[in-house]
């Protein structure tokens, strides 16, 4: 290996390191230190921790021994702000019938039609400023982006809504979010965060009410009203799918536009145009932005060799297990490992993954498409759930 290919890849890794330390600096330390324990090991006041994406993915296949509403689980901070009908929700059938419901909304089809719809002007307008030798900020870009694309999904009205509005969107999924970093030892919330909470739920959830009534049955909220979910828990599947929608979508997007350019690969790239597949997998996991997932031990289990306990908690952390399979690199193939465990896995599994690939590689498209790019500043977001850029800035390289 030539000495600039590994000081491209130990300058991505550094990025990358930054954007964690900076986002949330308990997570970085959580993942230096388990690097250490092993596949799987019990931590104290932690409960299990998971690092091997063998392992990760047998827990999440294994809905009868872990679950998500229990104490560990990420549901279980869902069911505190909106009650036990969601705790409910998330281990039985009618999670199930609205994922069934919904799956035409997010097929390879339905994903590139979606972003079309809801996002392709303003990546032409982006590929217009670039050509003009204009600078663009791709982190911002995907934080508008991304709201525009999951209140077009919802049903949500888009007349009159600004950029801003978008912006204050997703800002306030960054609050809401940011306040479930505390909870690594346990996902308990105090009674201050509840409402704290519930305030910033409030904002995301503005003209949800209107829409449940009139959105048509192409949106999810459509599709609530039809199978007769009541408003409190179409507006709590909301909140979930804007956070989970925006938040991790745009941190994956803008990470791999600058792992592309960080680790020098945007040539492979455009030389073979046929890696832009590779380059999306690789950029989401190495990203991994949900670099952590939660679970409860419903009941005594073997995982790994070692006994879990009914009542005991297990953290996956899902960014070591990623990354175990190496660096960056769009000449990968697929690792059968991992299989997308960005996505989760088993029936959690994220219904908007090729929703996800299709705008990562939208974006790709759209700065790569008159020539390479260059990041010309960036800065990491601070005290966020999910690591991110607050800013990523570039511009057609001229060199």
């Amino acid at each position: 290996m030539t000495s600039t290919k590994i000081n491209d890849r130990t300058a991505a890794a550094r990025h990358e390191a930054r954007l964690l330390w900076t986002g949330n600096r308990g997570l970085y330390a959580l993942l230096q230190a388990a690097r250490q324990v092993g596949p799987i090991a019990r931590v104290p006041r932690l409960g299990w921790v998971v690092t091997d994406p063998v392992l990760a993915r047998r827990v999440l296949n294994d809905h009868a021994a872990f679950g998500m509403a229990g104490e560990g689980g990420v549901g279980h901070l869902w069911s505190q702000l909106f009650g036990p009908e969601m705790a409910q929700f998330f281990g039985g059938a009618r999670h199930a019938e609205v994922r069934t419901r919904a799956r035409d909304l997010f097929t390879e089809d339905s994903a590139r039609a979606l972003v079309e719809r809801s996002q392709g002007a303003h990546y032409r307008a982006m590929a217009r400023r670039l050509a003009a030798g204009g600078t663009v900020d791709v982190a911002d870009a995907t934080r508008v982006l991304a709201g525009r694309l999951v209140a077009d999904l919802l049903g949500l009205p888009g007349e009159g809504r600004t950029d801003d509005s978008y912006r204050a969107v997703f800002a306030a999924g960054e609050r809401l979010a940011g306040l479930a970093m505390g909870t690594t030892a346990s996902t308990h919330l105090p009674a201050e965060v509840i409402g704290e909470a519930r305030t910033i739920v409030a904002d995301i959830t503005v003209g949800v009410d209107e829409a449940y009534r009139t959105a048509g049955p192409d949106t999810i909220l459509g599709r609530c009203r039809e199978m007769g979910l009541g408003l409190p828990l179409t507006r709590g599947l909301a909140t979930l799918l804007a956070i989970a929608g925006t938040e991790t979508g745009a941190s994956g997007t803008s990470r791999t536009v600058a792992l592309l350019h960080d680790t020098g690969q945007q040539g492979l790239l455009r030389a073979d145009p046929s890696l832009m597949e590779n380059a999306v997998r690789e950029g989401l996991r190495v990203a991994t932005p949900a670099p952590v997932i939660g679970r409860h031990v419903a009941r005594d289990v073997a995982v790994g060799g070692r006994d879990l306990r009914a009542g005991d908690r297990v953290l996956l952390l899902t960014y070591l297990a990623d990354n175990g399979a190496g660096p960056f690199d769009v000449r990968r193939d697929y690792v059968p490992e991992t299989r997308q465990l960005w996505f989760g896995a088993g029936r959690h599994l994220c219904l908007g993954a090729a929703v996800a690939r299709t705008q990562v590689t939208r974006m790709l498209e759209t700065l790569s498409s008159d020539g390479p790019y260059r990041v010309v500043s960036r800065r990491a977001a601070r005290r966020v759930l999910v690591p991110t850029y607050a800013s990523l800035r570039v511009r057609r390289d001229e060199r």
